[in-house]
């Protein structure tokens, strides 16, 4: 008498193995099929080293936060100078962390860092890591102006699109495979990107808009974030902050058209005088 038990469970068994194996071998003949531009790929790193790679198009948020935390660190290794004044950081942090809870990802870390540096400027990357010059603090009339430039560079955050620049880069070198991006690779794509790439004209209006909308739903005055590029505009040279970022009049009114559709009634953040006190030993 034939044992239908035993028959059914070894084909139970047998279909639960094999998709599994089909899975394998299909992504080892995409690996195969995409070689790195003049060089062979090696199996056995992508294999036994697969958690140090990075698929740029659905990349968790603990990956980010991984990867951004290695481009900071990459980052201070090379230019960047933080400014160590407790008094004025805690400050920044303080406004940053107000910030947080009304942006669009309030739910990852986010790190808010002085630069020792008198040129006006701010970058962010992935991951939640913010980056705000001496010389910006120092440029802002009051506590909403400085709030306007964390707040977009929050908003490019929200936006992502410092991963999405990077994987466009890394499409344009070749360097993105099947397997994914090399951490590696991922970092010194991450410090360029934040550093060096000029910033499309879409991400730095979608930043602005994302970042007006932080700063009214935190009660700071929408005003300060079009008075404060205007103000930089005005300056003899174009400082840092702007020099990246393309089309700074139409952006300036694309703001004002924004308030004026929604305009709130909470004017926080324009006292000078508290503001100069907080930054007093710049």
């Amino acid at each position: 008498m034939m044992n239908w038990k035993g028959l059914v469970n070894y084909r139970f068994w047998r279909h639960r193995l094999i998709y599994p194996l089909i899975s394998v071998v299909v992504a080892l003949s995409l690996c195969l099929s995409t070689p790195l531009p003049g060089k062979a790929i090696d199996l056995l790193p992508l294999i036994f080293q697969g958690a140090q790679l990075f698929q740029l198009s659905n990349i968790s948020d603990r990956q980010e936060v991984d990867l951004g935390k290695q481009i900071n660190q990459q980052l201070q290794g090379s230019d960047i100078r933080l400014y160590r004044n407790s008094q004025v950081n805690n400050y920044v942090r303080q406004i940053g962390q107000r910030l947080v809870a009304y942006s669009d990802r309030p739910d990852i870390p986010y790190t808010f860092q002085v630069v020792d540096d008198d040129g006006i400027n701010a970058f962010a990357t992935m991951g939640g890591f913010v980056y705000i010059n001496t010389g910006t603090i120092k440029a802002a009339a009051n506590e909403a102006e400085l709030a306007s430039v964390i707040g977009h560079e929050m908003g490019h955050i929200g936006g992502k699109h410092a991963l999405k620049q990077m994987r466009q880069k890394a499409l344009e070198s070749g360097l993105l495979t099947a397997a994914g991006l090399d951490r590696n690779q991922a970092v010194a794509l991450g410090v360029q990107v934040a550093r060096n790439l000029p910033r499309s004209r879409q991400n730095e209006f979608d930043a602005d808009q994302r970042g007006l909308r932080t700063l009214t739903r935190a009660g700071y005055a929408q005003s300060a974030m079009p008075a404060f590029m205007q103000k930089l505009v005005s300056k003899s040279s174009t400082p840092a902050f702007l020099s990246t970022h393309p089309a700074t009049g139409d952006r300036i009114e694309a703001l004002k058209r924004a308030i004026n559709s929604q305009p709130s009634n909470r004017g926080g953040g324009l006292d000078g005088a508290a503001y100069k006190a907080n930054i007093r030993p710049l």
